[in-house]
């Protein structure tokens, strides 16, 4: 049983489970079933309210969020790609909200979420680097993780700072 982010709760059974056997497991957990209803939708308010830090409803907001992203990315790119010898055949940004970057390594075009911008400039550089060392190895292996602790010692607390200000860490509550 979980809760979504959506607030629902989904319920899965062995094949063979009986509806009377759910309907018992389900009123025994109603209680918990009701607080993660509850944690979700005070999660997705503080999400919420996170995102809106960066209103990119008009095309004036979304300018001056290219604007400012221009100002910011392409110098770490610039410093990064030469310091780990890879270039990237360009970048976009985008409205991502469950991403901070992606990579395609087949075409070495990166993504960066235009929310960056709520974030401290030494988690935007950890975002950066990160998506410059899939260029590197494509995965996040351990040798992935090696490419991280040589280009970007600070990941791990970068990571973490990232999370704590956003609070985007998986949300979904399990039993």
């Amino acid at each position: 049983m979980r809760a979504t982010k959506q607030g629902e709760i989904h319920v899965s059974a062995p094949l063979g489970t009986t509806q009377a056997e759910i309907d018992a497991f389900l009123e025994k957990n109603r209680e918990w079933m009701e607080q993660a209803v509850a944690r979700r939708a005070h999660a997705t308010e503080v999400e919420n309210d996170f995102f809106s830090g960066l209103p990119l409803e008009t095309s004036s907001q979304c300018y001056m969020a290219t604007r400012r992203l221009n100002a910011i990315i392409p110098p770490l790119l610039k410093k990064y790609s030469k310091m780990m010898r890879v270039n990237p055949s360009g970048i976009s940004y985008r409205r991502s909200k469950t991403r901070w970057g992606s990579c395609n390594v087949k075409t070495r075009h990166i993504n960066f979420s235009a929310y960056l911008l709520l974030l401290p400039d030494w988690c935007i550089e950890h975002v950066v680097v990160h998506e410059l060392a899939h260029l590197i190895v494509p995965n996040h292996s351990a040798d992935f993780y090696r490419e991280m602790d040589r280009y970007f010692p600070r990941w791990k607390e970068a990571r973490e700072e990232t999370r704590r200000i956003s609070r985007l860490e998986d949300r979904d509550d399990d039993v």
